[in-house]
């Protein structure tokens, strides 16, 4: 079986469906204590990456507004 790549280096995309997947897998009930406890090791990680990969995009879209970021108009008139 090949290693899984490390979370920090995959697309934040790939993380958020390898998590759901571990979800999934361990609300089945079906899965040993050790490869729970593994799994859910993983997940941890990947929860880490995710949140790290949405972290830098918030950073970067506040330095594209110039550091200042705007309420988000959902169908309100100005």
């Amino acid at each position: 079986m090949a290693k899984p790549a490390a979370a920090g280096e995959m697309p934040f995309e790939d993380a958020i469906a390898e998590l759901e997947t571990i979800v999934d897998q361990m609300e089945s009930g079906e899965m040993p204590l050790e490869e729970s406890l593994k799994r859910y090791q993983r997940g941890v990680e990947l929860v880490k990456a995710a949140h790290a990969k949405l972290k830098a995009a918030a950073s970067q879209v506040k330095m594209l507004e110039d550091g200042v970021l705007k309420p988000l108009n959902l169908g309100e008139d100005e």
